[in-house]
């Protein structure tokens, strides 16, 4: 059975999910075509193995697997380019495409195909994304590939469409908002008598850990929180403090406002 896929668009995203999908072990590197118009920026994936192309037609026609990561202004023309060459017998279509919906898809391809939305965060780069996805026309054996293949790219879980412009705010938005605190964090520490460089490591460790704790464990994070929290200690007093000053209150507004700011684009 033929199960090469096709990386429509080598840029940042695409490259990623190729290098992770090698590095992760999901697939061998000469199952992987990835397409660009410059194929000389490719160079270290060719090294690897990997079938380098600036031909979607021959990429679309040696593959099952068709993975769309390219800029949302260009998806129409490629599209046009390549549906006489696509079948929706033989191919599964998966688009990376922020602000693509799986119906802009089907209008310009017609229904039939096994469609899948994927919304990755930048993680990716490293195979520590959460990925969102959501499907259309897709049988399990489908869906178990797909589900699998992003999760060799961090952590995946499947998504009501509806809910995508949501995934966003909190999995895409949410990387800037995580940031943010690990700087606040590091120059706290720096105030309290770090450097800068060892703040950043213990903050952003510190961060990862706790991360880690919820996702192994699979707790709560209110009670990892009193694992830390002593009768008159410096976190519970930390923590009221931060509470005080509108902590929890400010992280919800600003999740609230990247919603409503992408819901008003629209």
């Amino acid at each position: 059975m033929n199960d090469k896929i096709a990386i429509i668009g080598g840029g940042n995203l695409g490259a990623s999910i190729a290098q992770g999908l090698i590095s992760g072990g999901f697939m061998d590197a000469s199952n992987i075509i990835l397409t660009k118009r410059n194929i000389n920026t490719l160079q270290h994936f060719k090294d690897q193995g990997v079938i380098v192309t600036n031909d979607n037609i021959a990429a679309v026609n040696a593959a099952k697997w068709i993975l769309f990561a390219v800029k949302p202004f260009q998806i129409k023309e490629i599209l046009t380019g390549l549906k006489p060459h696509l079948d929706a017998g033989k191919h599964v279509i998966i688009s990376v495409i922020t602000g693509v919906w799986m119906k802009d898809i089907t209008d310009m391809l017609g229904n039939g195909f096994a469609l899948f939305r994927a919304m990755p965060n930048t993680a990716i780069a490293i195979q520590e994304s959460i990925t969102c996805i959501c499907q259309s026309n897709a049988n399990n054996a489908q869906v178990g590939f797909v589900n699998e293949l992003f999760n060799h790219l961090g952590k995946s879980i499947f998504i009501d469409e509806q809910l995508m412009d949501a995934a966003t705010v909190l999995g895409a938005c949410g990387t800037a908002y995580a940031m943010r605190y690990i700087r606040a964090n590091i120059q706290g520490g720096i105030e309290i008598g770090f450097d800068a460089k060892t703040a950043a490591i213990i903050a952003a460790q510190t961060v990862k850990g706790a991360a880690e704790l919820l996702l192994k464990l699979n707790t709560h994070p209110e009670q990892e929180i009193d694992k830390v929290t002593t009768p008159k200690g410096c976190t519970i007093a930390g923590l009221n403090e931060m509470e005080h000053q509108g902590f929890s209150s400010s992280l919800i507004r600003g999740l609230v406002t990247s919603y409503k700011k992408i819901k008003s684009d629209m």
